[in-house]
C-alpha cells in the first residue's frame, strides 16, 4: 500500500491530518468555477429572489457537498463566509475595487449571512439521524472500539471534534438524549438557532 497525503474518495478530499480545510477550499473553488461558467445567467435581469434560489440550487449544492461531516475551525468558517459574500457581490455586479461594506451588500440583496447556519442545520439533521440508530457509525462517533489506545498528551488546547459545533455544556449524553426526540431536536437546531461562534481549535 502507498502512503499518500491526500486522496479523493466519493467526491470528498481526504487528508492524512484529518482536517477539512483542503476539502472546503476545493469545494469553494469548484463552486466559484461553476458560478463563473453561468455568470451571464446569474447576473442577468431576473428577479433577485429567483436568482438567489438558482444560486442556492446550483452553487450551494456544490459548495456544501458533505458539509454535515465537516469539523469547522475558525479559519474554515472565515473561508466559507468570504465565499458567501463573494457570490453576493457577483450577483450585484460589485467589483472588488469598489469600496462597499459587507453590511451594505447584504442590504442590497436582502439577505443575512446564512451559510454557517445551513451547515449547522445539516449537521444536526444528520447527527440526530445517526444517534437515533444502533449502527457502526454511532459506535465510531462515540469512540466505543475494543482494544487499548495509547494516549499521549499534546501541547496546546484540545483538538476540535465534529460534534463540538452542536455541543451542549451538559455533555454528550444530554445531546444524545435530545436527539431521541425528533421534535425537540428540530426545535433546538432550526433556522433560528442563534449565532455561530467562531472558535479556533
Amino acid at each position: 500500500l502507498e502512503n499518500v497525503k491526500c486522496f479523493k474518495y466519493l467526491g470528498s478530499l481526504l487528508t492524512d491530518d484529518g482536517r477539512c480545510t483542503s476539502e472546503i477550499k476545493s469545494r469553494i473553488a469548484m463552486a466559484k468555477a461553476a458560478l463563473s461558467k453561468k455568470k451571464n445567467l446569474f447576473t442577468s435581469k431576473f428577479d433577485l429572489n429567483l436568482t438567489k434560489k438558482l444560486v442556492k440550487c446550483y452553487i450551494w449544492s456544490i459548495a456544501l457537498y458533505e458539509a454535515e461531516t465537516w469539523t469547522l475551525r475558525a479559519v474554515d468558517q472565515k473561508h466559507l463566509e468570504s465565499f458567501e459574500m463573494w457570490y453576493f457581490r457577483r450577483l450585484e455586479k460589485i467589483s472588488w475595487t469598489d469600496y462597499v461594506r459587507n453590511e451594505e451588500v447584504l442590504i442590497r440583496v436582502s439577505e443575512q449571512r446564512n451559510i454557517l447556519h445551513e451547515i449547522r442545520k445539516r449537521k444536526a439533521k444528520w447527527i440526530g439521524h445517526v444517534l437515533r440508530r444502533n449502527c457502526l457509525l454511532k459506535e465510531v462517533i462515540e469512540g466505543k472500539i475494543d482494544g487499548r489506545i495509547e494516549v499521549t498528551r499534546r501541547r496546546g488546547r484540545r483538538r476540535k471534534k465534529m460534534l463540538d459545533d452542536l455541543g451542549d455544556r451538559r455533555g454528550y449524553c444530554h445531546l444524545k438524549e435530545k436527539a431521541l426526540d425528533r421534535i425537540k431536536w428540530r426545535n433546538c437546531f432550526g433556522r433560528d438557532c442563534g449565532p455561530v461562534v467562531l472558535t479556533d481549535y
